[in-house]
């Protein structure tokens, strides 16, 4: 009965008929499997290792960019660090010529002014020197006149603005 109403609908339908069919379905895919199956199952291995290896090669991409950029973040703040070193051994040095210089300005002062005050002594002493001298050969030509000549008042007036005329020439 089965067999009635599977063969029965389609008509006058044989088992041979039917056996062929299956025989070449089974052969038709053992064709398709044989040529068609693998090529298509390698390319689809072969897409699927593709797509593997790229996520593989991004995800390594990713990591070194990520090394990469740690790197230069320690390279940058280490360009920081020495830039403030630079900019604190700059200001350190000038402020040592600067103290070196004041010091140096102010030895040459001291100099200077114990050289004047040495220069000012000599000549005081060689102006005193010289005045003594004066005095000394002013008194002796007062005393050589006096000597030779017996003065009265207005005549020794005289004779002492004469001697005063001639020690401002």
């Amino acid at each position: 009965m089965f067999s009635d109403l599977v063969f029965g609908a389609v008509g006058n339908f044989q088992t041979g008929d039917f056996l062929f069919y299956i025989v070449s379905f089974v052969i038709l895919m053992l064709i398709i499997k044989h040529y068609a199956w693998g090529p298509v199952t390698k390319m689809m291995s072969d897409r699927a290792e593709k797509i593997a290896n790229d996520l593989d090669s991004a995800e390594d991409s990713r990591k070194k960019a990520n090394v990469l950029a740690t790197e230069r973040q320690n390279q940058l703040d280490n360009s920081r660090q020495e830039a403030s070193e630079i900019v604190s051994r700059a200001k350190d040095n000038g402020k040592k010529q600067h103290d070196d210089i004041v010091t140096g300005a102010q030895d040459e002062a001291t100099t200077l002014k114990q050289n004047a005050i040495k220069d000012i002594e000599q000549e005081r002493q060689e102006a005193l020197s010289g005045v003594q001298s004066d005095v000394a050969e002013l008194s002796i030509e007062i005393a050589s006149k006096i000597i030779q000549k017996e003065l009265n008042e207005n005549d020794q007036k005289d004779l002492i603005n004469s001697y005063i005329e001639g020690l401002v020439k």
